[in-house]
């Protein structure tokens, strides 16, 4: 048996599967309800990351119970992480602040300022990416002004390397993991040192590198105790959450696609060699299966405001609906919303926006034409066209997009937005009975060598439902997306 962890910023979700077939014996997800994002001051975000692990334990009880599994058989524990988020610990390994996570956009100056005066061409050449309001830029914006706690760090990490140090007591961090924090470079295949040394960051506080896919330490006597697993378990796969998403799809070699729609959305694209964009807007990261002799990198594409603004509906605008009752609302309206646009973008600044900040609105809105239905479709079209816009720049990029390959979860469980999405983007959309935490669990299987490549990790993995473009749909969902951009620019 196999263990993988998926820590999302909404909840922790553990998932069990038998590595030989992947059959799921068992999920558990914990809380019940959202774990808050604290926002002390607007665009703010922080979660103490010791809720994290309380999470886990009760997410890892809660499995145990239900599938009744003996300690002994679970072989390797992998983990999945919320991306770009800073965790800060002293020598003893204790947290120093809350951990600033992903759609925090405090330190979006800070990599502006640092975009501009490192150079645009070197930075793009290096870093792939601005250094923008990445985990370094969150990192200079402490010791800039939180400057007695920066003195106390001890090492910086990310979410994952957190928790995967609370079963261990081990402290590494991974390749790709880096690039995701603006931390490695690319041209010399090493961590950014000069962006260290430009902002003042001693390269001691990053921790030791480690394979994605290997024995990245094992389980301590009491974080088996608190767990309830057993002792010396193997930690053997660790990865950012959207290249982890990819995994999890078996999207591994150039020119195949992951999407998701959680929290925020992403697509998520593989390539060969590595690119960029020049304006920063969508970034490319080592993705999890890099070589030095087979490089692979993952180009990722972000909107913040997905899942959070489908929640915010549910409980400002209808009280509470199910997400599937809203869902069947949504298609009482026609495409397009009746004139009615949503702009999603309320959850921190927006890369694809250029990292501005520009909150939501919704525009067109009519007393006497509108009602729930409207502003339901508005919204699950809005994150679509978002996603679009952002999917234009990759396709500026030269990536070429035919098939979306998405878990069966979270928005696209939504009919009408899978429909949406394949005939603005003009893909074929294929859903698969996979979640990151299942991803997790078979990378551990590759880690851990219980399994012998990719291939065997993926045995059993099908498809369960596809939805393709309709060429009788394509006008009246490029005049709503022309509608939308018209509200976007205005």
């Amino acid at each position: 048996m196999l263990l993988g962890y998926d820590l999302g910023s909404s909840s922790i979700k553990a998932t069990l599967i038998r590595a030989s077939t992947g059959e799921i014996l068992g999920s558990a997800t914990y809380p019940k309800q959202e774990m808050p994002m604290v926002s002390k001051k607007p665009g703010w975000a922080e979660q103490k990351p010791e809720d994290w692990w309380t999470n886990i334990k009760n997410a890892t009880r809660e499995l145990l119970l239900k599938t009744r599994a003996p300690k002994e058989a679970i072989k390797a524990i992998g983990i999945a992480y919320q991306m770009h988020g800073l965790v800060l610990i002293d020598k003893d390994q204790n947290v120093l602040r809350p951990s600033i996570i992903w759609c925090d956009s405090r330190a979006v100056e800070i990599g502006k300022k640092a975009f501009h005066e490192l150079g645009r061409e070197f930075c793009l050449k290096n870093y792939l990416n601005s250094p923008g309001n990445f985990t370094a830029s969150k990192l200079k914006w402490v010791k800039d002004n939180e400057p007695e706690i920066y003195d106390r760090v001890y090492k910086a990490m990310l979410p994952g390397d957190y928790v995967a140090m609370k079963m261990s007591g081990e402290i590494n961090t991974t390749i790709s993991g880096l690039s995701e924090g603006i931390l490695w470079d690319f041209k010399s295949k090493s961590e950014a040192k000069k962006l260290l040394d430009y902002y003042g960051i001693d390269e001691n506080i990053i921790p030791e590198v480690i394979d994605t896919f290997s024995i990245q330490g094992q389980l301590s006597s009491v974080a088996a105790s608190e767990l309830g697993l057993r002792e010396g378990t193997k930690i053997a796969y660790r990865a950012g959450d959207q290249p982890n998403n990819a995994f999890s799809l078996n999207v591994l070699d150039t020119g195949e696609i992951a999407a998701t729609a959680g929290t925020s959305g992403v697509v998520y694209g593989i390539i060969e060699s590595p690119r960029y964009d020049p304006l920063s807007r969508v970034n490319t990261f080592v993705h999890v299966n890099y070589q030095k002799k087979k490089e692979r990198y993952g180009v990722l594409l972000c909107v913040n405001g997905t899942g959070i603004l489908n929640s915010w509906l549910q409980r400002n605008i209808v009280d509470g609906t199910s997400y599937k009752d809203m869902n069947e609302m949504a298609m009482e309206a026609p495409i397009g919303a009746d004139g009615l646009s949503f702009i999603p973008f309320g959850n921190g600044a927006e890369r694809i926006l250029e990292n501005n900040d520009i909150g939501a609105r919704l525009s067109g809105l009519n007393f006497n034409r509108h009602n729930q239905s409207h502003i339901l479709r508005a919204g699950q079209e809005g994150i679509v066209f978002a996603m679009n816009y952002g999917l234009n720049i990759m396709n500026e990029m030269g990536m070429e997009l035919k098939t979306v390959r998405a878990g069966h979860a979270n928005m696209f469980l939504s009919p009408l937005f899978r429909e949406a999405f394949a005939n603005i983007t003009s893909t074929t959309v294929e859903l698969y009975n996979t979640d990151g935490a299942q991803g997790a669990a078979r990378g551990a299987g590759v880690g851990a060598k219980v399994y012998a490549n990719y291939e065997e990790a993926f045995r059993g993995l099908k498809s369960i439902e596809t939805t393709e473009p309709s060429p009788p749909l394509f006008g009246a969902y490029e005049d709503a997306y022309e509608n939308w951009l018209r509200n976007l620019n205005n």
